[in-house]
């Protein structure tokens, strides 16, 4: 059965945030770190944390709002506004440093067995990005990464040299808010990369998000799903 509850982790610079905690029913589990979308950990990442739980992993979500509003949430469409304000006062290199501390949490948890790989979801999609190039603690960076409609990552592609993990995109080919030229670049920096895989939707942007009914595309996110189950056990519990 799985259990949840709320861990505390302690910044590189001293503070002390909230993550989002999913416990599976095991003594020794690989870790997985959930990125939110602008929306916050609400009901969607919340549920999200607790479908990969079912599944056999220890799962941290960790609050990337902290330094602008602790537990920030809102739950659809309506609070985009709101989700996009707190995302332009983001300071992105800060939330690297709080990944890369939760990642450590993670790490030194001791129901984690050691392997850890990330997923996250449009601005959480790009944070997953992010966690793949820069997070490294003691040398040891995550040990697989997926990443659902990331808009920034095409401003970002700079960093693919430093990916050392096998990494998966999931895109939209209807998104409002990625154009295809952008999700054309991401696979030609993958493109020779045998650890890199590109899938592309007939659906919109954030396609996965049960909570926001204009966007949820049921179809395309049960197999985005199970890919990301199947990715994430391939490299994860090898």
């Amino acid at each position: 059965m799985v259990s949840t509850r709320y861990e505390k982790i302690t910044a590189a610079d001293g503070g002390v945030f909230d993550a989002f905690c999913a416990v599976p029913d095991s003594d020794s589990a690989p870790g997985v770190l959930i990125f939110q979308e602008i929306f916050g950990i609400n009901d969607n990442i919340r549920g999200l944390a607790e479908r990969l739980a079912a599944a056999g992993y220890l799962v941290l979500a960790p609050d990337m709002f902290w330094r602008i509003e602790p537990r920030f949430e809102r739950k659809d469409e309506s609070g985009m506004a709101d989700g996009v304000e707190r995302v332009q006062q983001l300071d992105f290199q800060l939330a690297g440093s709080d990944i890369t501390a939760t990642l450590a949490h993670m790490r030194a948890m001791p129901a984690c067995n050691g392997k850890v790989g990330g997923v996250g979801f449009c601005l959480g999609g790009a944070l997953a990005y992010l966690f793949a190039a820069n997070s490294r603690v003691d040398g040891h960076g995550p040990d697989a990464v997926v990443s659902y409609y990331g808009s920034a990552i095409r401003g970002m592609l700079d960093l693919a040299e430093k990916i050392e993990c096998p990494i998966l995109f999931h895109y939209g080919d209807r998104d409002p808010f990625i154009p295809a030229e952008d999700i054309e670049a991401v696979e030609q920096a993958m493109a020779g990369r045998p650890d890199a895989t590109v899938y592309r939707y007939d659906a919109g942007h954030a396609f996965s998000n049960w909570d926001a009914p204009s966007m949820y595309d049921e179809a395309s996110a049960r197999v985005a799903w199970d890919r990301t189950i199947q990715f994430l056990d391939d490299h994860l519990r090898a």
